[in-house]
């Protein structure tokens, strides 16, 4: 069983996925966090994102392993621990700019569908109904106003004791929306059979409320409400 969950950054979809999946006692895979990694590898490393060249021969360096341990995802770069290091807004920037490269996305791509026709899974991402797992039993696409999902990061930043700009982080969010819908490879769009969930003036528990519906009807015999014991799924 397959829950695909797409949408724009800063839509909630890690929030709404995480929480499904617990709560469903699926895997949460967190396709965001592995292109991330890729992006961290590459920042660390010191080459640019506008070096495609470079960065396809090198992809293949980048050692990415997903660990589901304990109720937390665990992302691995070459065996160490990264959850933190690709969390910062340089390294999602150089995310979204480095995935747009086939070689990219045909490395992380393969990796994301291994996990899930080995388990039952919520994933989330930019392309997960319509290129990574075209036949997942349930599609959502998750979305919100650009104003919504910049608030949204600007208090998660301030939460944080992170100095920030409101008008920056917009900006930074309407760049990153145009980059992901007009790439060439496997761009951001709502799958034909995935169903809309605008969370624009939601709070998270009405958004999953939402998701858990769509889910229920779509694929009633799969979906459980129980919240998982301690699962372990690591490539």
């Amino acid at each position: 069983m397959n829950i695909a969950i797409d949408g724009p950054a800063g839509a909630g979809k890690s929030t709404v996925a995480k929480r499904l999946a617990k709560e469903l006692g699926y895997v949460y895979v967190d396709t965001g966090a592995m292109y991330r990694a890729m992006a961290l590898y590459f920042l660390e490393a010191g080459i640019p994102a506008s070096s495609e060249e470079e960065i396809s021969k090198r992809c293949e360096e980048a050692g990415i392993t997903i660990c589901y341990q304990d109720g937390e995802q665990q992302v691995i770069l070459n065996g160490k621990n990264v959850n933190g290091a690709i969390r910062t807004e340089e390294v999602g920037n150089m995310a979204s700019s480095v995935s747009v490269y086939p070689k990219v996305r045909e490395r992380l791509v393969a990796l994301q569908q291994d996990l899930a026709s080995r388990a039952d899974v919520v994933m989330d991402g930019r392309d997960i109904g319509t290129c990574v797992l075209p036949d997942a039993e349930v599609k959502v696409y998750l979305t919100a106003s650009v104003k919504a999902r910049a608030g949204r990061r600007y208090q998660e930043l301030l939460a944080k004791g992170v100095s920030c700009d409101l008008t920056e982080i917009q900006k930074d969010i309407e760049e990153r929306d145009y980059r992901d819908m007009h790439r060439d490879a496997s761009p951001l769009r709502q799958a034909p059979d995935a169903i809309l969930v605008d969370s624009s003036g939601l709070g998270i528990e009405e958004v999953i409320d939402a998701v858990k519906r769509i889910c229920k009807r779509k694929a009633p015999s799969h979906i459980h409400s129980e919240e998982s014991g301690e699962t372990a799924l690591c490539r």
